[in-house]
């Protein structure tokens, strides 16, 4: 089953979503975020999926707009593409290979819930860059709370999954790293969501032996195709890593786990790491990025112009009194 917000007639609305782009909105719900949070995971989400159904189809999916299907709460971000470490740590920082570091666990890091945007809202530059590239995963969105689960038990928190582009301004995530802290700004400003939240059972089809999804994955920039990948080639399941997400503490309904990017082009980053080159070049205003899944969607946003930024002074070197 397929569920989408939207906007139509300046209300907000949650709906399923059928084959042919008919909308049946879930009665008195504006936000799948919420729906989530009254518990119960997936059987709840499907019998309020299979009650809409009852209701007569609303607009068309193409009469309204699409807004990020929910609101996470928190939004982790993953690195599980051993492809995507290799290439875009050349890029970045120089660094060959892959660090030992990496396979101990699946890592990821906080970025921001309050700039998620809708599946095909246009995307401004972040304030001071110039190097502004995308990123192409998949997301899991968490169902229902838990704490300290096994890779078995974090199945049943799974109730669904989107695409998910992270956007990253690569000059401001290089410069930022050197502190030794990880990215802020520079994956601060936009992520994407969409089209829609497809439940768990129905990409079960998809699953290998070993528990992967095996979803085709593709980026394109203005319509040529740049990146192809599998979801499959991640080195951990997203029960593993739903699992160690919940390692000491909890996720709740409406947190989303990124799978990282995909290789072989699941970035620009990746590309130049490979090739030497800023080939192809960073995104500029007008550029427009499509990311597709297969069993889930795509989404295409435009590249706009952004604020330019607040100026702030450097840091102070003090003399370190004490009274």
């Amino acid at each position: 089953m397929r569920f989408a917000a939207y906007e139509y007639r300046n209300r907000r609305h949650v709906a399923v979503v059928e084959e042919d782009g008919a909308l049946h909105a879930l009665p008195g719900v504006g936000s799948l975020t919420g729906l989530l949070a009254e518990g119960g995971g997936l059987p709840e989400l499907l019998a309020a999926g299979s009650a809409a159904r009852d209701i007569p189809a609303g607009p068309h999916v193409s009469e309204v707009r699409l807004l990020p299907p929910l609101q996470p709460p928190t939004v982790r971000d993953f690195v599980t593409f051993e492809e995507h470490v290799e290439g875009v740590r050349r890029s970045v920082d120089g660094s060959a290979g892959v660090p030992e570091q990496w396979y101990a666990a699946p890592t990821f890091y906080f970025t921001n819930p309050y700039a998620v945007y809708g599946p095909h809202d246009d995307i401004p530059v972040p304030p001071g860059s110039n190097v502004l590239d995308f990123e192409l995963e998949v997301a899991a969105v968490i169902g229902k709370e838990g704490r300290d689960l096994t890779p078995e038990q974090a199945r049943d928190h799974i109730v669904g999954y989107t695409v998910l582009n992270d956007w990253s301004a690569r000059d401001l995530q290089s410069a930022e790293m050197k502190v030794g802290l990880g990215p802020c700004k520079g994956k601060d400003t936009a992520t994407t969501l969409g089209p829609y939240l497809v439940t768990a059972d129905a990409l079960e089809k998809y699953r290998d032996t070993d528990g992967f999804l095996r979803l085709a994955l593709t980026a394109d920039i203005n319509g040529e195709v740049v990146g192809k990948d599998l979801l499959s080639n991640m080195s951990w399941t997203f029960e593993e890593m739903v699992a160690y997400a919940s390692r000491g503490t909890r996720v709740r309904p409406g947190d989303v786990l990124g799978s990282g990017t995909c290789g072989n082009g699941g970035c620009l980053a990746e590309l130049w790491g490979v090739r030497g080159r800023q080939d192809p070049p960073p995104l500029e205003p007008g550029d427009t990025v499509t990311l597709t899944v297969e069993g889930i969607g795509s989404v295409s946003n435009t590249v706009v112009a952004g604020a330019a930024p607040v100026p702030l002074p450097t840091g102070r070197r003090r003399s370190r009194e004490r009274p």
